[in-house]
């Protein structure tokens, strides 16, 4: 046997080692499993040592600490809307929130969602207009400001962030920014400076030991999440950064959508940002003082859930919002998503409703920014549209907006995209939504961008060429772990 032989040999027994390893590793999830086998198929060895930097397994790491919760009573406050719920006693002030009590009960179960019936919301489809907005409140600021994005560009619009951000810690108005290590890859300290010497703070979530490298890149924390004084909060798709104006020639306009919120919801906003500022700023953590947790008045008739979920909770909670939400479905149901890779249970779902006759419609972009992502989702429009489902492809920009609302009464509007990334391996942030008055404003958003959009028939999905649909089973076949 020659040394050719053997080498050829030792790299065949170390691959099928490596495959065994990955078995083994990735028992909690058997798509995940298939799709880093066959990366290790095709690319031997390198493919392994991708796993290594991308595989790595989250789910029981216990990454934030809970405990300061009792501070602000709010243990206490679920539990009592657990045990009120659980004998049906609860006090539902509206309608529409009581008619949805068993989506109620699985997020306040599974993720702690308190529900809040005294809130007023705003929503936003435009950059220009959700940032003007933010910068008149946050010019209004007096005791605190937290503002935490998993894009902030060093651009124009985030210059003109950073330095009202600075005019205001001048000021003596608290100032913390919190953002994504690997989401603002070209954001360094030094942007930062003159905040900094005003007297700010600033955290980053999952910072790369070494430049240019970091081993936890596929988990990165895409919420977005302003707090103002601890009595207004914004929560959405839109991040920090010129494209999000519009000002991106490639993207076009940048369709997203984006909440202001009012009322008592604030203070689960809040407290899902100091738990996540505290878990990437451990040397300057934040205390659960009364002056971020105000006494508010009611600002609304909304009842609101905010649900947050990442890689290192028990349940998939957003997910799990997602299909309760679809499978009680009478009528609708309106999706709007810049990547749709569900996973089975998920597609099952809205098989069923559309098969069960309801109105099933999903709109996503006409262009990608991931390129694989983007054929992977063409790969799950077939058997939707065989079951009676409706694709709506957007062509007036870049639609990036993460809402569905069904039967126009309740809906979600938040940071989760439809895709494995968003409901396992993303720290994402949704607000769910009970109130027909703003359920038939978030039909009525999806109906108007139809008019921009153009239908992806049964027919027209036939006509694909071949390269195509082979580019699209590849990505499928990968769609676990995109």
């Amino acid at each position: 046997m020659d040394f050719l032989s053997i080498v050829v040999g030792l790299l065949f027994f170390l691959n099928a080692i490596f495959a065994g390893i990955i078995v083994f590793m990735e028992r909690r999830d058997v798509h995940a499993t298939w799709a880093w086998l066959l990366i290790l198929v095709f690319i031997p060895y390198l493919g392994f040592i991708l796993y290594l930097v991308l595989g790595q397994n989250l789910t029981r790491k216990r990454l934030f600490d809970w405990d300061g919760i009792e501070q602000i009573g709010l243990k206490d406050l679920i539990n009592d809307q657990l045990y009120d719920m659980k004998h049906d006693r609860f006090d539902f002030q509206y309608g529409t929130s009581s008619n949805h009590r068993h989506l109620i009960s699985l997020l306040l179960r599974s993720n702690g969602a308190v529900l809040t019936q005294d809130n007023h919301v705003d929503v936003f489809t435009d950059g220009v207009d959700k940032f003007s907005q933010l910068l008149a409140d946050i010019g209004k600021a007096n005791d605190h400001i937290h503002l935490q994005y998993y894009i902030f560009r060093n651009d124009n619009l985030g210059k003109r962030v950073i330095n009202l951000l600075t005019q205001k810690a001048l000021e003596g108005v608290q100032v913390r920014v919190l953002y994504d290590d690997m989401g603002s890859r070209k954001l360094y300290p030094k942007h930062f400076r003159t905040l900094i010497e005003a007297g700010g703070e600033v955290g980053v979530f999952f910072p790369s030991r070494i430049p240019y490298v970091n081993s936890r890149l596929n988990y990165r924390n895409h919420r977005k999440i302003v707090v103002i004084d601890g009595e207004i909060a914004y929560v959405g798709g839109f991040n920090v950064g010129d494209e999000y104006l519009g000002h991106n020639k490639r993207m076009g306009y940048w369709r997203d959508t984006h909440l202001r919120m009012r009322g008592s919801s604030v203070k689960a906003l809040q407290t899902r940002f100091i738990l996540d500022w505290n878990q990437a700023s451990k040397d300057k953590t934040i205390q659960y003082e009364p002056h971020y947790f105000p006494d508010l008045q009611p600002q609304g008739e909304i009842s609101t859930q905010i649900v947050s979920s990442g890689p290192d909770t028990e349940w998939e909670e957003i997910k799990n919002g997602y299909i309760k939400m679809i499978t009680s479905a009478r009528e609708s149901v309106y999706i709007q998503t810049p990547y749709f890779i569900p996973d089975a249970s998920l597609l099952d779902a809205l098989r069923i409703a559309a098969l069960a006759g309801k109105d099933v419609r999903i709109m996503i972009p006409n262009k990608p920014d991931h390129p694989f992502v983007y054929w992977a989702t063409y790969s799950h429009m077939g058997e939707l549209l065989n079951s009676g489902a409706r694709f709506y492809i957007y062509d007036a920009g870049f639609i990036h907006s993460k809402m569905l609302v069904v039967d126009r009464s309740v809906g979600t509007i938040g940071t989760a995209n439809i895709d494995v990334r968003s409901f396992r391996l993303n720290f994402e942030v949704n607000v769910f939504m009970y109130d027909e008055q703003l359920g038939e404003k978030m039909a009525t958003i999806f109906e108007a961008d139809q008019a921009f959009s153009s239908e992806m028939t049964p027919q027209r999905y036939q006509e694909r060429g071949h390269w195509v649909r082979f580019k699209e089973s590849i990505a499928r076949l990968l769609s676990p772990i995109l």
